[in-house]
Order: C-alpha cells, then sequence, then structure tokens
C-alpha cells in the first residue's frame, strides 16, 4: 500500500503540471477501493515479469511507464523499452534497472551503493509526499500526544509490539491502522485503556496534524511526518527502512529505534528533545520535492 500512496501523491503532482495518468494494479481489493475513492483511472493486471507491458504501451499510447514495484526484471524492461515508452523505476535493484531512464532512489541502502539506472534522482529531493503536508507544517514544542502508523498493511504485526510496550508502560496513544491491516485479534489482546484505535483515516496527514510525535514504519510515512514537523520514531519493518532510519536520525527529526525483529523501546522511557526534533524535522525534510520529481519525469 505504501507503493500506492506514493502513486497517489506522485499522480497528483503529474497531473498538476499537464499530464495524464493511468494506474495499472494487480487485484487488491483495498488498492481498487483506494483509486475509487480519489477518482484515479486504473487497470487490473498480474504483475509478472514478460511481454504484457508492451501491449497495454501500445494500445493505451502510454510515452512513460512507471515502476513502483521493486526489483523489476530485465524481460519487463525490454518490453516497455522495445514499446517505445520511456521507463521510470522507483528504488529499483533488479535485472532491468539498468535501463530505466530514470531510477528515483531517495535512500540508497547505504551511503556509497551503486546505483543501476541511465540518469538517478537521490536524497531527500526525490521524495514524494503528500501535498496536503504544505498547509498542515507546524513546530512542535513538547510531546503531550502519540500516534502510531506503521502502515497500510503493517505486514508483520509490528502496530502489536507497540500497543504491548505502550501498555506495558501504562502509555496513552492513538494507533492508526491502514486498510489492508489484518492482525486485529491480536491488537485486541494487548488493547489497553488509554489506546484509541482508528482505521484507514481520510487523511493521514490531518491526523498526524494533531499530535506530537509518530511512532511509524521506514518507509515515506516518517518522511510525510517529519516534512511536516513531527518528530518520528522509526521501526525498520522490512531491510531496507533500516537506511531511510538511520537518514532520518542523522537529519535530525527522527530517532531510530532498530528493526522489527530487535526494537528498542526505550525511548519511550526517556524525555525527548520534541522542539529541537520538530525543527530539524522541516529543515531536513522537503515538503514540496513531488513537484521536482514530476518534473524530471516529465523532461524525458
Amino acid at each position: 500500500m505504501g507503493h500506492l500512496f506514493r502513486g497517489l501523491a506522485l499522480a497528483e503532482a503529474l497531473a498538476s503540471q499537464g499530464a495524464k495518468v493511468h494506474f495499472y494494479v494487480n487485484d487488491f481489493a483495498p488498492a481498487e477501493d483506494l483509486l475509487r475513492a480519489r477518482g484515479r483511472s486504473f487497470s487490473t493486471v498480474t504483475l509478472a515479469d514478460g511481454d504484457w507491458a508492451g501491449a497495454i504501451i501500445a494500445t493505451d499510447r502510454i510515452s512513460t511507464w512507471i515502476n513502483d514495484r521493486l526489483d523489476t526484471g530485465a524481460a519487463h524492461a525490454q518490453s516497455v523499452r522495445r514499446a517505445g515508452a520511456h521507463l521510470v523505476s522507483f528504488d529499483d535493484r533488479g535485472t532491468g534497472a539498468h535501463m530505466a531512464d530514470l531510477n528515483i532512489v531517495a535512500f540508497g541502502a547505504h551511503q556509497d551503493e551503486k546505483l543501476p539506472g541511465q540518469r538517478l534522482l537521490t536524497g531527500v529531493r526525490a521524495l514524494v509526499l503528500d501535498s496536503a503536508i504544505a498547509a498542515l507544517r507546524r513546530s512542535r514544542e513538547s510531546l503531550n500526544s502519540l500516534v502510531v502508523s506503521m502502515g497500510g498493511s503493517d505486514t508483520y504485526g509490528v502496530t502489536v509490539d507497540v500497543a504491548r510496550a505502550l501498555k506495558q508502560r501504562d502509555r496513552k496513544a492513538t494507533v492508526v491502522l491502514g486498510p489492508g491491516f489484518a492482525h486485529d485479534e491480536a491488537l485486541a489482546a494487548v488493547k489497553h485503556h488509554g489506546l484509541t484505535v482508528k482505521r484507514a483515516v481520510p487523511s493521514l496527514a490531518e491526523e498526524f496534524a494533531c499530535h506530537d510525535l509518530a511512532i511509524t514504519a521506514g518507509g515515506l510515512t516518517p518522511c510525510e511526518a517529519n516534512a511536516a514537523g513531527l518528530p518520528c520514531i522509526v521501526i525498520a519493518t522490512e531491510t531496507w527502512e533500516t537506511r531511510v532510519g538511520q537518514v532520518l536520525e542523522q537529519l535530525g527529526g527522527s530517532l531510530f529505534a532498530g528493526s522489527r525483529n530487535a526494537i528498542d523501546f526505550s525511548f519511550l522511557d526517556r524525555p525527548l528533545a520534541i522542539a529541537a526534533m520538530s525543527t530539524a524535522a522541516m529543515r531536513g525534510v522537503p515538503y514540496d520535492s513531488a513537484q521536482t520529481v514530476a518534473r524530471e519525469i516529465l523532461a524525458l
């Protein structure tokens, strides 16, 4: 779901610059429901390697094909290029990534990673964030309200681990569940009186605006939060998210609490410099970089 939310933000930026956008997604009801709710045109396809994309490109007269899938194969990339479309990839290290006209990677696996692609767009200027952030940016001064959001699906149920740690400390928090969350029974077992649970809020950016600290996974969510001035505690639920947590910690707006299998909850037991973190967050993460990414894509 994180890929889809990024795609929706990118579609908005592209459309604002005159592009026509269409989505191709796998058969997944929460994704399809979200696209309908946002009024975005889409087709359901089987996302596999092979020549299926070439036929679509010809039929739908696509000029630029944008992959937000990770690790796309050479057969797929060759199909796109043979059909005459420009190829853009996000965070791609697959066998077809070197054929991308533009590979957009905000966070490398490590500082000196050699990335594939004809052209690269890297660093925080490569982030595609929700445009709603612009109107919601504000400085936080102290910790009065805590929010937890571990992504649209939370594949590994890290929300449950965080809720358990909060219960042990009798800490209040708002927990936001994404549309693909499937660990309700486990969460109910650790829910306590101080926990307010919300599911699939209309706007995560607007929900975040009500809080002073967020506990999040290491995808785009903490980047959007930091851009709006909301400090974060980042937990890496996937291996690549470790680098996100580390970079955001270096920028000063977040703390990295480790991977999902070894979460360091000690941050719940000590005071945090919320005001300083909030200032550093807004200084370090641009809120309008989606427009930069859209311009780079359209320049192809």
